[in-house]
């Protein structure tokens, strides 16, 4: 098949989902088009059946708000048309689903009715699809899709909650490369990180107010009062400087390392014991499965599509949003223990394997040759 694949080209978990999901598509023999304004950050090697186009967005000094919507679009039609695309996939409904929408209108006047999937993936719909002043618009787009998939049942069960879809979801789960995500040997940097052998845990994000980066850092408090450890805070965004004041704040600053955003950040898991994920709203949470395939186990809220991932009791622990003592309690019993550590890190590797790229992709592969199929026939 030839797929274009529109998503942002950012760090954040719907582009990264999208472009690790052409890669494996190209590798698997299908001819792949990422259209969007940036190469992505994860498009990071050359293969034949790769190909990028970016969107130029017009300067012209009347706009205020550059038209990328409509700049987009009218890329779509370009690529669609030249390169004989089969299907559509946008990633991340605003403006992507909107503007391929408007894509299909126009190709349909050149004799061309091209399907379109639309992947929901979570602010799309929680919070930004939910503004009075996109509601409308995501609505439509959404049921003008000849296909919509959501990465969990829960932000299935929300989009349908939310807004009047017409169209059936389908399921299909985030996934991981167990072949980058992996344990790695790193022992040189875990001496370094924690030499008097103390526990390491983690968070990664891009410091959002919905990642509630402070619980983050009462947790850890609470945990190093009872067992010497060290946190590793990967990522950047607003809510950095708040975390490291209310660090200098609890007088945890000399155990707390900020290391801003890393591209290779499966081998800072590999030196990890526990991932800390509080947050107050997940789709998936992309992150903890990253960590769970290197046998880093998981406290997190049990918000959105997390349960569905974090198995209580085995993989880590769920708690309520906002709930510090529960999750650091739950934290501590995990750690206090090595044989329970180890156990709780073996049950997140194979929980992390039904989520491997091999079981996954070809769920994509099927649900795009039903859709092509679908508008044939229609």
């Amino acid at each position: 098949m030839k797929i274009g694949i529109v998503c942002y080209p950012t760090f954040g978990g719907s582009g990264v989902v999208a472009t690790e999901l052409g890669k494996a598509l190209a590798t698997h023999g299908h001819q792949v088009h990422f259209i969007t304004y940036r190469q992505p950050a994860r498009l990071d090697f050359f293969s034949e059946n790769l190909f990028y186009h970016e969107v130029a967005v017009s300067q012209y000094p009347l706009f205020d708000f550059l038209p990328y919507e409509s700049a987009l679009a009218s890329k779509l039609v370009d690529v669609v048309r030249f390169e004989k695309l089969d299907v559509i996939h946008v990633h991340y409904a605003i403006p992507h689903a909107s503007a391929a929408f408007m894509a299909k209108q126009i190709l349909l006047t050149y004799g061309i009715n091209i399907p379109v999937v639309t992947t929901l993936h979570g602010t799309d719909i929680t919070l930004v699809g939910k503004d009075k002043s996109f509601s409308p618009v995501v609505t439509f787009s959404i049921n003008q899709s000849d296909g919509v998939t959501t990465v969990s049942q829960s932000l299935k069960d929300q989009t349908l909650t939310y807004f009047d879809i017409k169209r059936d979801i389908q399921v299909i789960p985030n996934f991981i490369d167990l072949e980058r995500f992996s344990i790695k040997d790193r022992s040189h940097f875990k001496r370094a990180i924690a030499p008097g052998n103390e526990r390491i845990l983690i968070h990664t994000s891009n410091f959002r107010k919905v990642k509630n980066t402070g619980d983050v850092i009462r947790i850890f408090q609470k945990v190093n009062e009872h067992i010497p450890s060290k946190l590793l805070m990967v990522g950047d965004g607003p809510e950095r400087t708040n975390a490291e004041e209310l660090c200098r704040d609890l007088g945890v600053c000399q155990d707390v390392r900020f290391l801003g955003k890393q591209d290779a950040v499966e081998e800072i898991l590999s030196v990890s014991d526990l991932f800390l994920m509080p947050s107050s709203s997940e789709s998936f949470g992309l992150a903890a499965l990253e960590a769970m395939a290197c046998k880093v186990p998981v406290i997190s809220t049990n918000t959105g599509g997390l349960p569905e991932l974090n198995v209580n009791g085995e993989t880590g622990f769920l708690s309520d949003i906002g709930d510090v003592e529960e999750m650091a309690k739950n934290a501590i019993y995990i750690l206090e223990d090595n044989d329970r550590l180890e156990k709780f890190k073996d049950a997140a590797l194979e929980r992390a394997k039904t989520f491997q790229l091999s079981n996954i992709m070809p769920q994509y592969e099927e649900y795009y040759r039903q859709v092509i199929e679908k508008v044939k026939n229609s």
